[in-house]
């Protein structure tokens, strides 16, 4: 099906606009953000969105949404296709103040590869403005997956998630004192700023950096030495406990 023609006169009726473009693994598109809401979708391929407030990563059959005017960077850790969806704001409703992932069923599937092919859903349509309430409502009702890792807020929050991530070794007393405040105080304040402990935000950063190294295609021997897991059957039950598969089943599926 061939995309619609449309003319600056039909620039205000516009709904649901859309952007289908192939990047290689390593790829990256700088940090940018836009007037309108995004829904950002590999239709294969695995993507993270990196922004101040923290990250997300989206394999197939996930999405991350990106709200208006939050400036963020896309990366690509394997050869993908990307599918985005962007929705006038105005137009869209209540939606997320913030990033989130979200599953993506396969009806929210078709209809995000149905607006690429149109390119853009124009309000004055039937048709159109039924595809772009559909894509909505899917939206709305979508499940949020454990695919986030948020970033403290204050400058010694962040000194003490720069040490955690640095080294493997560094414990949270290490990072404490790096960060010039008491152990006690580092956890209580680094819950309160992303609901995690140190801990388990270490775990989860370790996780998710993982699904990109298997998706670039290394070796899960490696990945989990490098996720400070002895041993791949140890790595392969933490995954399974955070995702709720093993990490051949994750990418069997995606």
């Amino acid at each position: 099906m061939a995309r619609k023609r449309r003319t600056p006169a039909d620039e205000p009726h516009l709904i649901v606009r859309s952007l289908a473009s192939s990047f290689e693994a390593g790829a990256r598109t700088g940090r940018h953000l836009h007037a309108w809401h995004q829904l950002i979708y590999a239709s294969s391929g695995v993507l993270t969105i990196w922004t101040e407030r923290g990250s997300w990563i989206t394999p197939p059959q996930r999405a991350v949404f990106v709200p208006a005017g939050v400036a963020h960077e896309i990366g690509f850790a394997a050869k993908s296709a990307l599918r985005t969806l962007y929705l006038r704001p105005e137009w869209s409703g209540a939606l997320p103040a913030d990033c989130a992932v979200i599953t993506v069923s396969p009806l929210l599937r078709e209809l995000i590869l149905r607006a690429t092919q149109d390119g853009m859903l124009d309000g004055r349509e039937p048709i159109d403005a039924a595809l772009a309430a559909l894509i909505v409502d899917e939206f709305r009702q979508a499940r949020v997956p454990p695919f986030e890792l948020p970033q403290p807020e204050s400058p010694r929050l962040r000194r003490a998630a720069e040490l955690i991530a640095g080294d493997v070794a560094t414990g949270t007393g290490d990072a404490a004192r790096g960060a010039g405040m008491s152990k006690r105080a580092l956890e209580r304040a680094f819950r309160a700023e992303t609901g995690m402990s140190p801990g388990h935000w270490r775990r989860q950063r370790a996780l998710l950096a993982a699904i990109e190294r298997l998706a670039g295609g290394a070796p899960i021997k490696q990945v989990a030495a490098d996720a400070g897991y002895a041993t791949p059957s140890a790595f392969t039950a933490a995954f399974r406990k955070q995702f709720g598969v093993t990490p051949g089943r994750y990418f069997a599926a995606a």
